[in-house]
């Protein structure tokens, strides 16, 4: 650390007295060489002249910014997850159109189509990342989509099981890139106490999908043509998707020095306030030491063990929620339109979320989740142990089932989704607790580094937009703190040159 001590000095020392026009050039100088930011360094650098701490950004042209960047973005990734979901229940609607008996899908081959979409999600999803970690994300992710959309409209060509098989999996192989790139884009633009409702407001399109795709469906039902209905479902739904690809790579900007409609002086106030943050923005080179980190960080594998038992779930809902609504007794039509009750409440359960994320105790989010997590599970039980003839009933409770055999009460299938959900409930505790313990520990190596002389760590600007994990910045928490009028993401100390020269702590 003694190296860090006399580098810390260097940019301390005045010229004459106390020049802090000197030191701040120094220290400006210090930081510029931590700013990993690729061809855009110069302007991430600019930011943080130009604001050098939060009580730089004027509050309310911040509020005009975000409200701006809310009108630019938003709608676009919502309508990304609108086609997101849609695509993966086309397979769920073809189901009540008669695309078993056009393709004479016998035994379980109709669940192998079902599963057979995430065999090419697997295999797929790692290189993906890696190849959007070296591209423009916008363009990336519009081809991606494009791509969504013209497999879906071959997969209407399809005559056997083997073929929709080879392009289910072609079709999960493009869609793997879907999450990580729209969380990329909000953590882009937003810090990380507004991403919760950001990630609603796109999310809840999911539920505008559920909706949608039983609107579309009774539509496509009513076609009179020479072809199934699946198939004009396939191909129109697939050529929607693809313009909205073509349109999206338009719209949607690579990074904030790309972003159009925002002037120079917004652009600086979108990177600067992101500070706080103190996750960079922008990296297009992988270093292979912090996918090793990644690796052997023992919450990756909390976060794998939870989308696992998350998704356990998930592929009945999408699959085949139709088909045992179809099994209750209603015909084709109007088994497509009981799709939109449950979109809805999918709306109204995810602006539920964000509220309760918002105005609960600060640090609040796994017990929100953990929350959310009990209306599931006791619905789960009031399927499994309602009558046979509650229709209703068992429709609220989000049907599933996984052999066609044990209708009504799908045992198995209900079984799954109850084990699954209790597990989740457990896992945001350990979450909680693995989080509090991290937070303990960062705040132990920042006192050391203090007592050590290694001040110049903790100067938010050294760390913010440099090329470092949550492991490695000892200026990153995993504590969200909110306020009426503040949000702070991280415990920083903020020093004007003024201070530094003073040494006295601003929190």
């Amino acid at each position: 650390m003694g190296d860090k001590k006399e580098n810390f000095a260097e940019v301390l020392e005045p010229q004459s007295g106390l020049d802090v026009q000197h030191i701040e050039e120094n220290l400006k100088a210090s930081v510029a060489d931590k700013i990993n930011q690729g061809e855009d360094s110069e302007l991430y650098l600019e930011a943080i002249q130009r604001y050098p701490n939060d009580e730089a950004i004027d509050k309310e042209a911040e509020k005009r910014l975000k409200r701006k960047l809310d009108m630019h973005l938003i709608p676009l990734l919502g309508i990304c997850y609108f086609f997101y979901y849609v695509d993966k229940t086309t397979l769920s609607y073809a189901a009540i159109f008669g695309i078993k008996d056009d393709l004479n899908l016998a035994g379980s081959e109709y669940s192998w189509l079902s599963s057979i979409f995430y065999f090419g999600w697997l295999v797929w999803a790692i290189p993906s990342n890696l190849l959007m970690q070296r591209s423009r994300i916008a363009w990336y992710l519009a081809f991606n989509i494009f791509m969504w959309g013209v497999v879906l409209m071959c997969e209407a060509a399809s005559h056997n099981f083997a073929t929709l098989a080879a392009l289910r999996i072609i079709s999960g192989a493009f869609e793997a890139i879907a999450d990580p790139a729209f969380m990329l884009v909000v953590s882009t633009y937003y810090t990380r106490a507004e991403q919760p409702w950001r990630i609603s407001a796109y999310y809840l399109w999911n539920g505008i999908g559920v909706a949608g795709g039983g609107l579309i469906g009774y539509g496509i039902g009513n076609i009179k043509g020479g072809l199934q209905s699946w198939r004009y479902e396939f191909l129109i739904i697939g050529a929607v998707c693809a313009a909205w690809g073509i349109a999206l790579g338009l719209l949607l900007p690579n990074s904030p020095a790309t972003f159009w409609g925002f002037n120079r002086d917004e652009k600086l106030m979108m990177i600067a306030r992101l500070r706080s943050n103190q996750t960079g923005i922008e990296g297009r080179k992988i270093n292979w030491g912090q996918v090793k980190e990644a690796y052997l960080d023992y919450k990756t594998w909390l976060f794998t063990i939870l989308g696992f038992l998350a998704n356990v779930p998930n592929g009945g809902i999408s699959n085949f929620s139709t088909l045992v609504i179809q099994g209750l007794g209603f015909d084709t039509l109007n088994t497509a339109l009981l799709g939109i009750p449950q979109g809805v409440i999918v709306v109204i359960w995810i602006v539920l979320g964000g509220y309760a994320n918002q105005y609960m105790p600060k640090n609040s989010r796994t017990l929100v989740c953990a929350l959310f997590m009990v209306p599931t599970i006791a619905g789960a039980l009031g399927f499994l142990l309602a009558p046979d003839n509650a229709y209703v009933g068992r429709l609220i409770c989000f049907p599933f089932f996984y052999k066609s055999e044990q209708a009504p009460g799908y045992p198995l299938g209900i079984g799954s989704l109850l084990v699954a959900n209790c597990l989740e409930l457990m896992l945001f505790f350990v979450f909680r607790y693995a989080f509090i313990w991290e937070n303990r520990r960062k705040e132990k190596m920042r006192d050391e580094l203090r007592e050590r002389g290694g001040e110049s760590e903790l100067i938010a600007d050294s760390t913010a937009f440099a090329d470092l994990t949550d492991i490695q910045n000892p200026n990153f928490d995993k504590n969200i703190y909110k306020n009426g009028t503040k949000h702070t993401t991280v415990r920083i100390r903020w020093w004007s040159p003024t201070q530094l020269l003073t040494h006295r702590r601003v929190a």
